[in-house]
């Protein structure tokens, strides 16, 4: 089974193309097409029978997600730099959807009803959900008759139990609105918690892990038993840790305050607390966690409190959900940050030696993608684990239809 998984942003569509065939999870091709809706837009394509470091780029027209799937269409079936003859031979196409809310436990085949209840779910993801339906609809128009599933981000996050989800909001709130802790980068915790048990040999299902999904925006999860059972991004993706532009965890009064003081609108919170805050407003410098760590070297103070603020709560959080879930087997680190910065990956550990867990300086500095970085002796072990959202798209793309029990070709 070939699936193509689609990743939409209001003005980008990313995609990468698996040969699911017999478990084989080979990648064909990859690409992108950005500045969707200016008069001239790229597509950008590297596939398998290409060198490695060569890629196709090319000027297009994409004034809409539909253009842009048209246009995708049309270059994996060009006869230079294409993968396929004349037709595109796509068996389903795998979504990433951002928000599910308590609507979707699992991916769903794409219906009538799936598509209104990801629209129902755009007041709590305004910024993501919008285009992650363009990217359907458009997929309905351009690529009819192939079969369609959401993956949705929330959904691994659906396990968690109530005492872990609910805010201390009266429970009307709840009912009325599902205001609630939905969590993000669900996908992504999923495949590194699966993929490092597979790496230490363990039974999935009876493993404690918690995973760091480190980049510009993080989050951490703590997996018991192969379940979600807490994470920490909230209602929103603000929640948690400190982030290159967001705030994670604070009092929510201290907003109350500010806006009492300075006469804000909810527009301007939303941007103080999304956009100014987090790396960026704590270091006054950027947003980059690689640029912090380059101005802190330096000695510039801002720069290193960003960073200690960050680790800080990364090392907080691993010896919380420890707690949570009455012990450690692993700890993963993925993502951006969480698969290359060595230095912030001893920091965050350093402090946990207590718990059994001794990272080896020459293991966590290795070129190695995926690795071990503990000692042998280590209580618990900390590994570094590359995402792959997509291979897990695909994944449970395949799974939906074969379940689905239709016949498409």
């Amino acid at each position: 089974m070939v699936i193509l998984v689609i990743n939409c942003g209001s003005s980008s569509l990313k995609f990468k193309l698996f040969d699911m065939e017999k478990d084989k999870e080979v990648l064909m091709a990859e690409g992108l097409v950005e500045e969707i809706g200016k008069d001239k837009s790229r597509f950008t394509c590297t596939t398998a029978a290409m060198k490695k470091g060569e890629k196709s780029v090319t000027d297009v027209v994409a004034h809409d997600h539909t253009e842009a799937v048209a246009v995708m269409n049309d270059m994996l079936v060009d006869s230079k730099c294409g993968v396929f003859k004349g037709k595109l031979g796509v068996d389903a196409v795998g979504h990433r959807v951002v928000h599910g809310a308590e609507k979707f436990s699992k991916s769903a085949l794409i219906t009538p009803g799936v598509k209104s209840a990801i629209e129902e779910c755009i007041s709590i993801a305004p910024l993501h959900n919008p285009p992650n339906l363009a990217g359907i609809e458009a997929c309905e128009k351009v690529l009819q008759g192939i079969p369609q599933v959401a993956v949705f981000d929330t959904a691994f996050h659906q396990t968690m139990p109530k005492h872990a989800y609910l805010y201390g909001l009266p429970y009307e709130q709840y009912e009325r609105y599902h205001i609630r802790k939905y969590g993000f980068h669900g996908t992504s915790h999923e495949y590194v918690s699966q993929r490092v048990a597979v790496l230490m040999k363990k039974d999935f299902a009876k493993l404690k892990i918690v995973t760091c999904h480190l980049g510009n925006g993080s989050s951490m999860t703590a997996v018991k038993n192969g379940q979600s059972v807490d994470t920490t991004m909230g209602f929103t993706p603000l929640e948690g840790l400190l982030m290159g532009t967001r705030t994670g965890d604070m009092d929510p009064a201290v907003l109350l305050w500010i806006i009492d003081k300075e006469q804000m609108t909810t527009d301007d919170v939303n941007a103080l607390c999304n956009k100014k805050s987090g790396f960026k407003g704590i270091s006054g410098v950027s947003n980059d966690l690689r640029e912090l760590l380059a101005k802190a070297a330096e000695g510039h103070a801002r720069s290193q409190l960003a960073i200690d603020i960050f680790c800080y709560r990364i090392t907080k959080y691993i010896g919380a959900y420890a707690a949570a879930m009455g012990g450690l087997d692993a700890v993963v680190f993925t993502g951006g940050i969480g698969e290359n910065a060595v230095q912030i990956r001893q920091k965050c550990i350093e402090p946990l030696e207590f718990m059994g867990m001794v990272v080896d300086p020459a293991k966590n500095e290795s070129k190695e993608k995926e690795k071990l970085i503990t000692r042998g002796k280590s209580k618990a072990q900390v590994w570094v684990v590359p995402t792959n959202e997509e291979l897990m798209i695909a994944r449970k793309t395949k799974f939906v239809v074969e379940e689905a029990g239709n016949t498409y070709r």
